[in-house]
């Protein structure tokens, strides 16, 4: 892990992508001099991924700048109560309340399109009989709803190499929200058809965010890395000054 006496940016992917959506945000944040980490998220359900991740951010010496897109802003949102996190920063991200479900706060706005694009898969559950449920993007519409503005080429390959989150973490009600304590960024990106923009300014607006509006698809990170790395950067310099 970082030894670095300086903060680390943790860069926490969403749903139906991995650590690799930030390949382009990393070499200008590192170019900076910046200790990054980018680690898998399990995409097993909120309760479980915040645990997970608030293990990763425990094993970092120094100050932390934690970064979620999309579903990574909920995780982030529990994850970021840890006490070496010293700022969150939301990409296209879920700000949730305390006491609220990723399907709560996407129910007070209208559809994005992606509800009727996801996929629905069962997948054994270790040590059970039972059975939990995956949700992935239909490969065909993933270019259109989350990378419309991506090369073309790339985003084929994201659509057939998905990281699928289980079903359960849109159900699951956030028992901490650490913007509550922590300074907090929020980036909307105004062209999202994957989640409704709307969603994202409510939630950042609720929270006092520090808020930019980038005309970006929901893949923010690979379309506009730029505007990304900025609004991280300006994170850093909040903690540093």
């Amino acid at each position: 892990m970082p030894r670095s006496t300086g903060p680390t940016v943790v860069l926490v992917h969403g749903a139906f992508a991995d650590a690799s959506s930030f390949a382009r945000v990393i070499p200008e944040l590192t170019a900076a001099g910046l200790e990054v980490l980018a680690p898998a998220v399990p995409n097993r359900g909120l309760i479980d991924d915040a645990a997970y991740l608030a293990s990763v951010i425990r094993a970092v010496e120094g100050p932390v700048i934690l970064v979620g897109h999309s579903y990574g802003g909920a995780v982030i949102t529990l994850a970021g109560a840890e006490d070496n996190v010293r700022a969150l920063v939301y990409l296209a991200g879920y700000a949730l309340e305390e006491g609220e479900s990723l399907g709560e706060l996407q129910g007070r706005f209208p559809d994005s399109g992606l509800a009727d694009a996801l996929v629905q898969t069962p997948f054994p559950l270790p040590g059970s009989a039972g059975t939990g449920t995956d949700v992935t993007v239909d490969p065909e519409r993933f270019p259109a709803l989350f990378a419309a503005d991506v090369e073309p080429a790339l985003a084929a390959v994201l659509a057939v190499s998905q990281r699928p989150l289980a079903a359960r973490a849109f159900t699951e009600a956030a028992p901490v929200a650490a913007w509550r304590t922590k300074p907090s960024w929020g980036l909307v990106a105004a062209a999202d058809r994957t989640i409704n923009p709307d969603v994202e300014r409510y939630g950042y607006e609720r929270a006092g965010m520090t808020t930019v509006e980038v005309d970006s698809s929901h893949l923010v990170m690979l379309a506009r890395p730029d505007a990304v790395a900025a609004l991280i950067q300006e994170a850093v310099r909040s903690i540093t000054r």
